[in-house]
């Protein structure tokens, strides 16, 4: 069980920070509820059952595993469905599960499909955009938290340390 003021990752909502644990009434059961703070976005309350196994919250990792997390993204992996709506939505299944790895090999895959449209003078589709939008930002959230620095400084770092 998480305390109060932990940091966790929360679905694809994040990294969000534990602001209380409280007792609620839900069709005449108390449950225990976790509420949530997403740590960069300051207008949103989470609000979730401490017992939920729905949507997986995680710590976050710790400092030798985002290094070592880092030094692997050179490994290149990625993740090959040819059918690009199963694909879509087996990358955003792997957000929801949060996995820093797993989302790495999102993003590698993205990035490799940018570059073969790139060199046939061709965009990326808006969907894999939105979905390499969303692995960064949770990647990145996480990294920012755990080392310490600002976010807008992730990609330099993980850059200048693979």
């Amino acid at each position: 069980m998480f305390k109060i003021n932990d940091y966790v990752v929360y679905g694809s909502n994040g990294v969000c920070q534990i602001e209380d644990i409280e007792m609620m009434s839900l069709k005449n059961q108390e449950l225990e509820y976790y509420i949530l703070s997403p740590v960069y976005n300051s207008r949103m309350t989470i609000k979730i059952p401490v017992n939920n196994n729905k949507i997986l919250m995680r710590e976050l990792m710790s400092k030798s595993e985002v290094r070592n997390l880092i030094e692997g993204i050179s490994r290149n992996e990625t993740i090959e469905i040819e059918d690009s709506r199963k694909r879509a939505q087996e990358y955003r299944d792997i957000i929801k599960r949060g996995n820093a790895e797993d989302i790495i090999k999102v993003i590698n895959s993205i990035k490799l499909e940018e570059n073969e449209k790139i060199s046939l003078g061709k965009k990326l589709n808006k969907t894999d955009e939105d979905i390499m939008i969303i692995a960064r930002k949770q990647l990145y959230q996480e990294v920012a938290i755990v080392l310490g620095i600002n976010i807008d400084d992730v990609g330099d770092y993980i850059k200048n340390n693979i």
